[in-house]
């Protein structure tokens, strides 16, 4: 059974296992170095109550230890400047023993659906390209290809292009709603 949960600080060292891959060997992500469980705590503390941080289990949602972590997702400030508090940048990574299982998508949903309740009226998703299963699960919660920076990372001796996937969550409205803290909603499970 798939539970979706709050990360915990506990949960970190199960982040950064998933996560290392990517880092290492791969190019979903553009750091060069992995982060360790004291630096996931630390990102995880950085959103402040207010973006979501939630991970996809292999037990119950209400287990004390919440079963093995199978993926993680979060939302993180959009950009710095005061006028973008109503957008987010979106993630999502999960363990390849997983990936392709629909655990994914079932965790990006739960996201999507904390953040529209939360209020925000745009995700935004960066993909490194070429990465066809990670455009398949992004449009597969709804998000459409807003534009691709060409280029712009350079990692295991080549240049990679960076996609912009963006989905509406609410419709803007003038004058907009502050949005909500994660800490008062919780995660919504569609």
């Amino acid at each position: 059974m798939i539970a979706i949960r709050a990360a915990r600080p506990e949960d970190a060292a199960a982040i950064a296992a998933i996560y290392a891959p990517h880092v290492v060997s791969g190019t979903a992500s553009f750091e060069v170095e992995a982060p360790d469980a004291r630096q996931m705590r630390s990102r995880m503390a950085a959103s402040d109550g207010l973006y979501p941080w939630i991970v996809a289990t292999n037990g119950e949602a209400d287990d004390e230890d919440g079963g093995g972590v199978l993926a993680f997702a979060y939302a993180a400030k959009f950009r710095e400047r005061p006028a973008y508090r109503y957008a987010v940048e979106t993630t999502v990574y999960v363990t390849s023993a997983t990936q392709g299982q629909g655990v994914g998508r079932l965790l990006y949903q739960s996201l999507i659906d904390t953040l529209r309740t939360q209020g925000f009226t745009q995700a935004i998703a960066a993909i490194a390209l070429p990465n066809d299963y990670s455009i398949r699960l992004h449009e597969s919660v709804g998000f459409r290809r807003a534009g691709v920076y060409r280029e712009v990372g350079f990692k295991h001796d080549r240049w990679i292009d960076v996609g912009i996937w963006q989905r509406e969550l609410h419709e803007p409205s003038v004058p907009p709603v502050e949005p909500k803290p994660f800490s008062d909603v919780g995660v919504v499970r569609g």
